[in-house]
């Protein structure tokens, strides 16, 4: 049978020009479905190799061009090779050096930058990505606490570690019938005990928020969502929802983390805290906090985090490169970038016009649709109402989105084609030309559409 596949893999090759089947049949040899995480495997004929990355732009193996609106999940902010905060990582390579193991005058200096945007965090600890800081949040709840439990919202997604690996199965939910989805786990090696102290809530559902507290109350160590969810399409928490949540946690004891991954310094300089004024005990940044470098933290109130510590008893927090200083310097530079300039503005004026032009596209063919979010991650539905939580996803046409995303990449803009992900802007899509990018949606949208009737 491996020989058969592999006089496959040939003739494939032997058919066909393109680098793209090549370079994924030899990385094959080396990397379980040939890539080195499992979200970049998109099949056998749509798995991408980038070639370079400026702007917002792409060019894969075979030197087709795509505008991008999936930014590597979304770290981007400014562009990508944004010279700015890349030639302030050069100077910190080639003056200062990356890696000691040691304090930095740097460190403080970016906990400084944070703080000065968002009044949530008054002291903070690095990481390197979105799970690890997810990680030393809640383990710093739980320290704080002294309690167990967990709660997340349905629909949000937290990281890949065992405990945030579990989810509602909405895909196989019936949405008409009297049952309540299952939960299930992300996949294989998660051993169901990791459940067991995972509770889930649904978003904006004031009597399952009011219930949880009511029966679990003395069990709860911290409430953890992202209040614009960033894996369900941008659907997002009602100002009066999230307040009553913020009330009850405060009342109860019960740490709010309100993970930023996503959406800190993207959606406002504050980011989502900044929108809704409603502050957590705990939050999470990561990705647009360094513009593609991997750099993440978790911070909040100054009595939570200074549980943190060697002290015996203490939670622990640590890592290699926890703070290395191509990280730091790139975050350095960047919220320097967001702080004193108007990027975030032209990004919210961009992706306006994008939802504007996209907005003719469904109308001219009579289809129903709604945006969810902030213009900097917003996400497409099409429905006639707004949706309010991850089950309202379900009765979405996702498949007509799924349709029309794999034409305009198709096209060559580039975004996931899957309506749970929101269309990520940054600084570089100012340069994107939109007569071009209406008239290619108008084809994708008219081919998706042919395909459904």
């Amino acid at each position: 049978m491996a020989l058969q596949n592999r006089i496959a893999e040939l003739l494939i090759l032997l058919m066909t020009n393109k680098r793209q089947p090549q370079l994924l049949a030899e990385a094959k040899r080396h990397m379980p479905q040939g890539v080195a995480e499992n979200y970049r495997y998109w099949g056998d004929d749509r798995t991408v190799f980038i070639e370079h990355a400026k702007g917002c732009t792409l060019t894969d193996c075979d030197s087709k061009t795509y505008v991008d609106f999936r930014l590597g999940y979304g770290p981007i902010i400014l562009g990508y090779r944004d010279d700015r905060v890349d030639q302030a990582v050069v100077r910190q390579i080639t003056e200062r050096g990356t890696l000691s193991g040691f304090a930095t005058e740097l460190d403080a200096e970016v906990v400084k930058q944070v703080k000065a945007l968002c009044p949530n965090v008054e002291k903070m600890r690095f990481a390197n990505s979105g799970t690890e800081a997810v990680m030393g949040a809640v383990r710093t709840a739980r320290g704080f606490t002294k309690r167990e439990r967990v709660v997340i919202v349905e629909g949000g997604f937290h990281g890949l570690y065992d405990e945030m690996m579990w989810k509602s199965d909405i895909e196989n939910w019936d949405p008409h019938g009297a049952q309540q989805p299952g939960v299930i786990p992300f996949g294989g090696g998660i051993p169901p005990r990791a459940r067991s102290l995972v509770d889930f809530i649904v978003l904006n559902d004031f009597n399952m928020l009011e219930r949880l507290f009511e029966e679990h109350h003395k069990e709860l160590a911290c409430i953890l969502l992202e209040p614009i969810i960033g894996n369900a399409g941008s659907i997002a928490a009602t100002q009066e929802w999230l307040q009553r949540l913020r009330e009850l946690c405060t009342e109860h004891g019960t740490m709010l983390i309100i993970d930023e991954v996503k959406s800190g310094f993207r959606v406002a300089k504050g980011g989502a805290q900044q929108l809704y004024g409603i502050y957590a005990d705990l939050s999470t940044y990561a990705k647009a906090m360094g513009n593609g470098y991997p750099v993440a933290g978790f911070g909040g109130r100054a009595d939570v985090m200074d549980v943190v510590g060697a002290f015996r008893g203490g939670v622990v927090h640590g890592g290699t490169y926890t703070g290395n200083l191509v990280a730091l310097s790139a975050a350095h530079e960047t919220l320097r970038i967001l702080t004193e300039t108007d990027a975030l503005q032209t990004i919210d004026r961009v992706g306006l016009q994008i939802q504007e032009l996209l907005g003719r596209v469904f109308t001219a063919a009579g289809i129903e649709f709604m945006f969810a979010g902030p213009p900097a991650m917003f996400g497409i539905h099409f429905t006639p109402t707004v949706p309010s939580n991850y089950r309202d996803w379900r009765i979405t046409n996702s498949d007509l989105y799924r349709d029309f995303a794999w034409k305009l990449i198709d096209y060559g803009v580039m975004l996931e084609p899957d309506s749970r992900e929101p269309w990520f802007l940054c600084e570089a899509h100012q340069e994107v030309d939109l007569g071009w990018l209406e008239e290619v949606a108008h084809r994708a949208m008219t081919e998706a559409c042919a395909m459904h009737r």
